[in-house]
């Protein structure tokens, strides 16, 4: 009989814990026997449409582990919790997915890697827009070389704002939205909020993933510093590389005219991605992906790809490699995802510093904490 993996959720912080319990929920060899969160009526909203009963939602995470037996626990704490939340319930299970971004910082990355390693499961970091296919045609058609060397990526992404959605990207009213700042740990230094911190990530680790892992030197980043906001809405990062000389250029935004999901604003959500024949333009959402290259500078239209459930959906993929031991999806990997936080770091520390900041693993100007604008 082949198994059936037992799975929980834990922390129900971030929305998509909603979209990841949906998924569990759609696989024939997944039983979700629990979840926790220290707000029970938050997890049981969330969690009530998959079957979860009263019975299995605890509050403790290591309560609800002992008692399920889980395999898997899929993590949804806020940005400054990860490690603790990944320490708490790594000697449970044998496989931990943690919801993006990687960590408040690459000392908490490194730790929770520890944490991990020390169980003997596994650790994978769900990026959603790693699954998109558009972006996962983009990288077949850099790694088989349609346009030579890639050598630069810009990026612009983010969305309305984290409190105008929830899970399955269920719209909340403005005015909502609005009331829910003051409280809302998205909008706190203290755990690592703002959209630079929520949003960077995906940039920086898919950035990554298109350039075969190169790591720039150096980082210039600027953030808007709103009045009487401690995080921010409106990050700008250029990351200089060297061997070759390149740069990037990485944009994240809470306060998009439109939703990427619903419609494209300008500037547009995605990837553009040079090479030294040619480039990419690889939207959001979009059902083809725009290709320039020697032999068509005119630009072509490719239709993208699809792909099996293993390969387009986090949880069965995840399940796929702690059942096989087929390699995780790149941007999921830790080793990939790490060198994304040390940019991460990097634009933190230029943004409180005003200056360009070299991206390096650790000394004086290793990074500590959440960005504070204009500190």
């Amino acid at each position: 009989m082949e198994k059936r993996w037992r799975l929980v959720g834990i922390d129900f912080d971030h929305m998509h814990m909603g979209d990841l319990l949906r998924m569990a929920h759609a696989h024939p060899r997944i039983n979700i026997v629990g979840v926790a969160d220290r707000d029970p009526a938050r997890a049981a909203k969330v969690a009530g449409p998959f079957d979860i009963g009263a019975d299995q939602i605890w509050t403790d995470p290591v309560t609800c582990l002992r008692e399920t037996g889980a395999d898997i626990a899929v993590l949804c704490p806020s940005t400054g919790r990860h490690a603790d939340v990944v320490r708490q319930v790594a000697p449970w299970v044998r496989g931990v997915l943690v919801e993006k971004p990687f960590a408040a910082n690459v000392a908490d990355a490194d730790a929770m890697v520890r944490a991990v390693k020390d169980a003997g499961g596994t650790l994978a970091i769900n990026w959603p827009l790693a699954w998109y296919p558009s972006h996962r045609t983009a990288k077949r058609l850099i790694d088989e070389g349609a346009i030579g060397a890639p050598l630069e990526v810009h990026y612009h992404d983010g969305n309305r704002g984290p409190l105008r959605h929830v899970a399955d990207k269920v719209e909340i009213p403005e005015e909502e939205a609005a009331a829910l700042r003051a409280d809302s740990w998205w909008y706190r230094k203290d755990a690592a909020g703002g959209s630079l911190q929520d949003y960077l990530g995906y940039g920086t680790t898919l950035g990554t993933w298109f350039l075969d892992g190169r790591t720039p030197v150096e980082v210039t980043c600027v953030v808007d510093e709103r009045p009487g906001m401690e995080v921010d809405e409106h990050a700008i990062v250029v990351a200089r590389y060297e061997n070759p000389v390149a740069l990037s250029k990485f944009e994240t935004r809470w306060g998009t005219f439109t939703d990427p999901w619903t419609h494209q604003p300008e500037p547009r959500c995605g990837f553009v991605i040079v090479g030294s024949r040619g480039t990419i333009a690889s939207p959001d959402y979009a059902p083809s992906i725009r290709v320039q290259t020697v032999d068509h500078p005119e630009g072509i239209d490719i239709e993208v790809d699809t792909f099996p459930l293993e390969q387009a959906d986090p949880i069965a993929h995840f399940v796929h490699h702690l059942e096989t031991g087929a390699p995780l999806h790149g941007p999921l990997r830790p080793d990939l995802c790490r060198i994304g936080q040390l940019v991460v770091d990097a634009a933190v520390r230029s943004a409180r510093a005003k200056r360009t900041v070299a991206v390096v693993e650790s000394g004086p100007e290793s990074a500590s904490g959440s960005l504070s604008p204009g500190v």
